[in-house]
């Protein structure tokens, strides 16, 4: 039986532009009539030609309105000339999990339904973006088009008689309008996996966990946070590397999150890190609702901050099978076994220094006072004798080298990410950075954030290392006059 396409008259909706990570909204906002069928729309025909007998990935984070969206998505994409679709079982599927997919099956994007980090439920926030055919998020160019189309929709494409169960996995094959579409909903989890054996040597990690290559079993508490990477947790961790169950925590993706808010920090994965404060753990782990993010700590909760997560990991490439076939061309294996993660960490500073870094974030702010405060900012540090200018608090001075509004140029394919933050570098090398963040769905999120390099005083508290510079951010931006806020929600 052939299904018809309907051409579904429409308006367009205000405030349609995607943000840093796409664009997020409350549920309410999503479920109003054709507002998520404008958006959908506006990505499919953002695609051009390319479109028509494409392959497209869609799934998300398991949050309230994941698996009715998907399943919408699935009705406009048939009517919309797509000839494949491969959908996350249940709508589910990471956010790495979609770039995999992407990648190893040629698509040509992929539809990610999540608000990432925010709060899930009825009540709380819903989130859809697009990623491109490297498996990375939209670039600005792509994002503004979407919004350009938003702003002046008239009509959808909708076969609305199309019947799908994507809670089962299998394939089903369907004529519309005398075209083929099939759509396949897959194993969540199964994919993703393989690619991780593909990189990791899980045999040699089975071995670590277990302690039969150290003498002593690791032990762990990974928290998923009741988020997507539930699932890949239990299959990595317990199925694969052999970890006991009560190594894993809130593994199971709620639409709520269980009430917790995913979002994998000092302040929100607060029962992680009391836990490991508490007890005999070598690591913890959290991550966030799409399994983007995380956080590591050490025993005693000792904090890893991500810059040195991926500073340890580059240190290590050549332990990592990938990168020994992909890019290592003399392989030196350093296993540093018996040590934990602190040790890595005070070593790693040792041979190279550390870049101390702190994150604050100010959560839902009014938006008119944080743009006045940004625009405000950055007339202050582009006008030309802001740089020589010096600044000092707490007994050190830094003199300002350059400032600017960060603008970034793909080396591969030369697009421009403009408006990127507010940075001020200083002569010794440290910055501060101000930005207003897109990945809220209500308000303004503020995020300043603080790195300064220190070759020889490494085993400093970062907060009062870096208290100069946050007192000295504060005072340019103006920040609790714009904000009222003499607090952060979050430091990081």
């Amino acid at each position: 039986m052939s299904l018809t396409v309907e051409i579904v008259a429409t308006k367009p909706y205000e405030g349609q532009k995607p943000g840093t990570s796409g664009l997020r909204k409350k549920v309410k906002v999503f479920t109003q009539p054709n507002y998520t069928e404008n958006f959908v729309q506006a990505i499919l025909e953002a695609n051009g030609a390319a479109l028509v007998g494409s392959t497209l990935v869609v799934g998300g984070d398991g949050r309230f309105y994941c698996k009715e969206a998907a399943e919408l998505i699935v009705r406009l994409s048939a009517a919309n000339g797509v000839s494949k679709l491969l959908v996350g079982q249940n709508g589910i599927l990471s956010t790495p999990a979609v770039s995999s997919l992407i990648r190893h099956n040629k698509a040509l994007g992929g539809i990610v339904l999540t608000a990432s980090h925010n709060p899930g439920g009825p009540e709380n926030d819903f989130g859809i973006k697009f990623n491109c055919e490297n498996g990375g998020p939209a670039p600005d160019a792509f994002t503004n088009h979407i919004y350009k189309i938003t702003t002046e929709i008239k009509e959808y494409k909708l076969v609305r008689n199309l019947q799908i169960d994507i809670s089962k996995v299998g394939v089903t094959s369907f004529d519309i309008a005398g075209k083929p579409f099939t759509v396949e909903v897959i194993d969540s989890v199964a994919n993703y996996v393989r690619h991780m054996e593909e990189i990791f040597d899980f045999a040699k990690l089975k071995d670590f966990v277990s302690g039969k290559a150290t003498g002593k079993p690791l032990k762990m508490r990974i928290d998923a946070m009741n988020g997507v990477t539930g699932s890949y947790v239990r299959e990595i961790f317990l199925n694969r590397l052999g970890a006991t169950e009560s190594s894993v925590v809130h593994t199971t993706p709620l639409p709520d999150f269980g009430g917790l808010h995913p979002d994998p920090n000092l302040t929100y994965a607060k029962d992680l890190v009391d836990t490991v404060a508490q007890g005999d753990y070598d690591i913890g782990a959290a991550f966030d609702g799409d399994g983007d993010r995380n956080m590591i700590i050490g025993n005693k909760a000792f904090f890893v901050t991500p810059s040195d997560s991926l500073a340890v990991i580059a240190h290590y490439l050549e332990a990592i099978p990938y990168f020994q076939r992909e890019w290592c061309s003399r392989i030196r294996p350093q296993y540093h076994t018996g040590k934990g993660i602190e040790d890595i960490l005070k070593q790693h500073w040792s041979v190279y220094g550390r870049n101390y870094f702190t994150r604050y974030d100010y959560e839902e702010c009014a938006s008119d006072p944080c743009n006045e405060m940004v625009a405000t900012m950055e007339k202050t540090i582009t006008a030309p004798e802001f740089v020589g200018k010096c600044y000092s608090s707490g007994g050190k001075t830094y003199k300002v080298k350059e400032a600017d509004n960060f603008s970034y140029t793909d080396p591969v394919d030369k697009s421009v990410a403009t408006k990127q933050g507010l940075r001020i570098v200083f002569e010794d090398g440290s910055r501060i950075v101000v930005r207003l963040s897109g990945t809220g769905s209500s308000g303004a999120t503020v995020r300043l954030y603080i790195d300064s390099y220190e070759k020889e005083n490494v085993l400093g508290q970062a907060s009062v290392m870096l208290k100069p510079l946050i007192d000295i951010a504060l005072e340019i931006s103006q920040l609790p006059k714009f904000t009222g806020r003499n607090a952060p929600t979050v430091i990081t």
